[in-house]
């Protein structure tokens, strides 16, 4: 093909001038195929390259979008069964590609946990409050929690440090905080949104004409333009009219296009060209920044997914000019899926969105059956509140008039109120911040507000409390599956943490952790799944993941190169915990600690598929909750019943493979059972 596509998508964001573009695909071609695959295997290592689409939903690969990602599939392996780890976070799945171990192997808890004995300062420089649940996309914040457990951030041994502990060359790219946890201990390069690293790289990137991360701390006496845009700053949303929620039907393109450009250009051009790394992790915000901002299906994730499959395109030119083609595995991977946030829509009816006049912003309309949704944000801290709890989420006021949920009669869930919280601005909730070490009280609750789970703390693990607050969240239907930490026993309708590979020794998980409910049948703009999202800290997306439904569940993975089998279709199952232990595999590494397998059947001269068994079950509570009064999402006081049900259970899904005399866990989806 002599389209010479990355060149015009330079030209077009602005990203890099022409001689930049004739350094990343000089000739202006795509490859119109890979090397054939040895035979046998190498006498030394191939090297690999991971590469994450944040968010990339299955269903989103297609020949329109991303014909390099497809083509890589038809060439190499595509995975149809693959499972992100739950909860179905960016970080919690950082860690299971760093380390092929799930939260009961890694102690870590991303995107937000609760941590308020650490200390220091986040990207920025300045001090983290570690009081309230902290994010944790961020390499100060992670450097400062892993000072907190003197080292063991994560507790099993990571792929970049076997790797660096081999004497081979890594390279972490990318989005700020994913990137960074593979290489938390700084053995290799590393350039992401806030971060380069080592002073070498900093060094090549200047040489290059290239600008920095603006927080960046290692550019030593480089002298910093702050009046300019960091070249990883993402692009602000476009909103509508009530200036909180954004626009879906929006146009203006992906929101972090130049953002990854510039990431993928440093790696190319001063990693990949001159220093030829082992192993590589290159993790892309796109589409996912874009799939909450717009939601899925939207035009500007659309978009997403095009300028990101060009990046792929370039890696693949950029490895046969450099002459590793017939040398390199690259795997493509999701961390997770996404859903459409929205509650049901019988009760919350899609509506039109209404364009501004003479370019005004554009402002929510009637109902409309190819409309977009106009709910879905819950504030637990709130409702558990109103229910006669004490609970802290960390957050201030919130204002979400929009996705806080607009009845079928047109009347708002949250009416907003005016002149609170300190000015005349409008808010849906008041603030609910944590107390200070000496104020917090027996029976208290914190809540690591996620997106579509939320973890729950008991600071002084109290066994009531627990009870109580598990009742009161299996009466409200904006919740789905929730699961017990096992000091508290099996409580009715309830799994453990351990069931799902969670909880471990380590004690550093939360009491509870809760997914919203999910109905992964309802289509909205053309994509399947919708779910409820915990409104504070991310409220107002029209994109979300972190639920236990299937579509948040089962993500994308391709693989091709001289390890993998060419045109091959793995209907195995597989997951996200056995990126690590199959690259391990492929560069020679030892992995103890993961609990993921290599993907053996997918590498060349690896077994067939029918040598593998896999078994299927529906785990369920021993019994279930019964004499409940179920509440509707459309009254955050309870006043809305739903008549007739008053028991509540859950439906684990779950597949299991075994081979070798091994078995290996994968789960699909954790449904409430309302009856």
């Amino acid at each position: 093909m002599k389209l010479r596509p990355y060149l015009l998508m330079c030209a077009a964001l602005a990203g890099c001038g022409d001689n930049e573009a004739a350094k990343l695909a000089p000739d202006g071609n795509q490859p119109d195929s890979a090397a054939p695959i040895d035979a046998a295997p190498p006498a030394t290592p191939h090297k690999v390259i991971v590469m994450v689409w944040d968010g990339l939903r299955p269903d989103s690969v297609t020949v329109a979008d991303t014909p390099n990602l497809v083509q890589l599939g038809e060439r190499g392996v595509a995975f149809k069964d693959n499972h992100s780890t739950y909860p179905t976070f960016t970080m919690m799945n950082a860690a299971s590609f760093a380390t092929g171990g799930r939260p009961a192997q890694t102690g870590f808890y991303g995107n937000t946990f609760w941590a308020p004995d650490a200390t220091g300062n986040n990207a920025s420089g300045t001090a983290a409050n570690f009081r309230s649940p902290i994010f944790t996309e961020d390499y100060a914040i992670l450097t400062d929690l892993d000072a907190l457990y003197q080292g063991k951030l994560l507790l099993i041994g990571s792929l970049f440090e076997a790797a660096q502990a081999a004497h081979l060359k890594t390279a972490a790219v990318g989005k700020s905080g994913p990137a960074f946890l593979q290489d938390r201990k700084k053995g290799g390069f590393i350039i992401d949104e806030n971060f380069a690293w080592p002073q070498a790289l900093v060094d090549s990137i200047v040489a290059a004409n290239k600008p920095v991360p603006l927080t960046n701390p290692i550019a030593y006496g480089l002298a910093l333009d702050m009046t300019k845009p960091s070249p990883t700053a993402g692009v602000a949303p476009v909103l509508l009219a009530d200036k909180a929620t954004s626009d879906p039907t929006n146009d203006s393109g992906s929101r972090n296009n130049a953002a990854n450009l510039y990431l993928m250009n440093v790696y190319l051009g001063q990693i990949l060209g001159p220093e030829q790394p082992d192993l590589s992790l290159l993790w892309f915000r796109t589409p996912d920044t874009t799939e909450h901002t717009y939601g899925p299906g939207s035009l500007n994730y659309k978009d997403g997914l095009r300028q990101q499959d060009l990046l792929l395109g370039a890696l693949v030119a950029k490895l046969a000019e450099v002459g590793l083609a017939d040398k390199t595995d690259i795997i493509v991977v999701s961390d997770h899926g996404h859903s459409t946030v929205s509650g049901p829509l019988d009760l919350f009816p899609l509506r039109a969105i209404v364009p501004g006049a003479a370019g005004a912003p554009s402002t929510v309309g009637d109902k409309d059956a190819n409309g977009f949704s106009v709910s879905g944000d819950v504030r637990l801290a709130d409702l558990l509140t109103r229910a006669g709890f004490r609970a802290f989420d960390g957050v201030g006021c919130t204002n979400d008039p929009v996705l806080s949920g607009i009845k079928a009669d047109n009347t708002p869930v949250y009416p907003p109120t005016a002149g609170a919280c300190g000015s005349a601005t409008s808010f849906i909730t008041p603030p609910f911040l944590v107390p200070a070490a000496a104020d917090l009280r027996p029976k208290d609750i914190v809540i690591a507000a996620n997106g579509g789970s939320d973890y729950l703390y008991v600071p002084d693990h109290d066994p009531q409390t627990v009870v109580n607050v598990v009742k009161f969240l299996q009466s409200r239907e904006e919740i789905g599956a929730i699961f017990v930490a096992g000091r508290y026993g099996v409580l009715p309708g309830t799994l453990k943490l351990d069931d799902v590979d969670i909880e471990g020794t380590h004690g550093r998980s939360p009491d509870l952790i809760v997914s919203f409910n999910f109905d992964e049948t309802v289509v909205v703009n053309g994509l399947p799944g919708i779910e409820f999202e915990s409104a504070p800290g991310s409220g107002g997306n029209r994109g979300m993941h972190g639920s236990f439904s299937p579509i948040d569940v089962h993500n994308t993975l391709y693989a091709a190169g001289p390890d993998f089998k060419a045109g091959f279709s793995d209907t195995l199952p597989t997951g996200n915990v056995d990126v690590a232990p199959t690259v391990a595999k492929i560069l020679g590494l030892q992995l103890p600690g993961a609990v993921g397998r290599s993907l053996d059947e997918a590498l060349v001269s690896g077994p067939a598929i029918d040598q593998f068994q896999v078994t299927t079950a529906v785990v369920t509570p021993a019994t279930k909750a019964t004499g409940l009064v179920m509440k509707l999402p459309t009254s955050p006081t309870g006043a809305d019943v739903d008549p007739g049900k008053t028991s509540y259970t859950i439906q684990l899904a779950k597949k299991t493979l075994t081979a070798g005399g091994k078995s290996y866990t994968y789960f699909d989806s954790a449904k409430a059972i309302r009856e």
